[in-house]
């Protein structure tokens, strides 16, 4: 009888292991899913990232106020066109850095991170794109694994689940996360380089430059080449 009673004893603990097992695993993911971006404003597809980021669809003059009262001090664009159209508020900060997700590479994303970086050390910052899902997205996916040490797929679920739209170039977004190199990107993002490749086109002219420049400090350089 006393086994008995040690066996139901023992199925009774393991059966209250488990419920609070199941119970924090959910806790979990409650906790992982409220780190995604909150909701500020629908019009806009206007989210919040972090205090210091904010993400969105393209703004008009009707959202000046909003912005004012965020503290936004930079506007960052993905589109071709400028945002002097619709930004008049002296004292923001314009960035343009056009770029499509099926052409997109490593030195546009550097770039893009590069500058919410530089652009966050002045207060909030906004960048945004036409619709706010997919070039916006994807600097925000690479932000959330570069910047903030997330996983690709804690990223790629946000920017896919999050709520900021459906598109049809996610699967671009998504073909070149998983291409890239993550560990490559946070040393370039820290060394300032434009790419993680020496090929890359920017990197290329970085070099050009910086021989041409020491030729006309020292005439004695010696150019590959020549």
């Amino acid at each position: 009888m006393f086994k008995r009673y040690y066996r139901s004893l023992l199925l009774l603990s393991l059966c209250l292991v488990f419920a609070e097992s199941q119970a924090l695993a959910a806790d979990l993911v409650e906790a992982g899913s409220s780190e995604w971006a909150r909701p500020v404003e629908k019009r806009y597809n206007l989210y919040q990232m972090s205090p210091a980021l904010y993400r969105s669809a393209l703004p008009d003059a009707e959202a000046l106020p909003l912005l004012t009262r965020l503290n936004i001090g930079t506007v960052i664009t993905f589109l071709p066109e400028s945002d002097a159209n619709w930004l008049s508020t002296p004292g923001v900060k314009q960035v343009q850095l056009p770029y499509r997700t099926n052409h997109v590479d490593d030195s546009d994303i550097l770039a893009a991170l590069r500058a919410i970086q530089v652009a966050e050390a002045d207060g909030p910052v906004l960048m945004h794109c036409k619709h706010g899902s997919d070039r916006t997205g994807l600097v925000a996916a690479m932000y959330r694994v570069v910047v903030q040490g997330w996983s690709k797929e804690e990223a790629l679920n946000e920017m896919t689940e999050g709520g900021f739209g459906n598109n049809p170039h996610f699967k671009d977004g998504i073909r070149y996360m998983i291409r890239a190199d993550i560990e490559k990107l946070r040393i370039a993002l820290a060394n300032g380089d434009c790419s993680t490749s020496v090929f890359a086109l920017c990197s290329l002219n970085s070099w050009i430059n910086s021989t041409t420049t020491a030729h006309h400090l020292d005439p004695q350089v010696d150019v590959p080449g020549r």
